[in-house]
């Protein structure tokens, strides 16, 4: 369902850098012509201004390039429960998008257990919203963050970590998760964090993701694949 019209930058993208290479990372950084929807697709975003429906049509052109390198017939991604995206069976997958950029990530679920990734604008947060997404122990490290590796919107990152969090947590539970919920650390030198999920309820075993960060051409980019044992 994609024209040959303008190229989707598949090679040398920030996101493939920080995803393992059972993962395929598509991204785009405007929103070509020539992109066809679904049918299914077109229902669901009928009523949506102009600004989404160029994000929603762009993140799916990323995603059905990334179908085609794994060898996978182009398929409608519809938003189902909380907007996540239902991915054909057997795939695993998450989309994202923010100003000048737009990005899909799938993998062999066979391989992969579950995806998460997230790109931010590389600026700080609007005032107050750190303090709605972050404990005071994480405002506490990004502040010696901050001193000691200066030109990094550290309180940007966190945010985009927490929601790759999310977006890796929801398909393993199928429940909603606050920013609360994990605290986060970063680790500079290795260009990692780790989010410790704290809900009493949470399923056995998932105390935790791994993830991987990168900072690059005004955009912030996060990503979490947790691999099938």
């Amino acid at each position: 369902m994609t024209s040959e019209a303008a190229p989707v930058h598949a090679a040398g993208d920030l996101l493939a850098g920080v995803l393992p290479p059972d993962v395929v990372a598509v991204a785009c950084f405007d929103d070509p012509p020539g992109t066809v929807l679904f049918p299914e697709e077109e229902a669901a975003i009928a009523r949506a201004v102009d600004k989404r429906r160029r994000e929603f049509t762009t993140v799916r052109r990323c995603a059905r390039e990334a179908f085609a390198l794994l060898g996978v017939p182009a398929a409608p991604l519809l938003p189902g429960e909380r907007g996540a995206p239902a991915w054909p069976d057997g795939l695993v997958g998450s989309m994202t998008h923010c100003a000048g950029y737009r990005a899909a990530a799938v993998a062999p679920a066979a391989r992969i257990r579950t995806l998460g990734i997230d790109a931010e604008e590389a600026a700080p947060l609007p005032g107050g919203v750190l303090g709605s997404v972050s404990s005071p122990g994480e405002r506490t490290a990004l502040a010696g963050l901050a001193a000691g590796v200066p030109g990094v919107p550290w309180d940007r990152l966190l945010f985009s970590a927490k929601e790759a969090v999310y977006k890796a947590w929801f398909p393993l539970t199928r429940r909603w998760l606050g920013f609360e919920d994990a605290e986060v650390r970063f680790d500079p030198a290795a260009g990692t964090f780790h989010a410790r999920l704290l809900p009493d309820d949470r399923p056995a075993g998932l105390d935790g993701f791994t993830g991987r960060w990168a900072v690059a051409g005004g955009i912030v980019v996060t990503a979490i694949a947790v691999r099938a044992d």
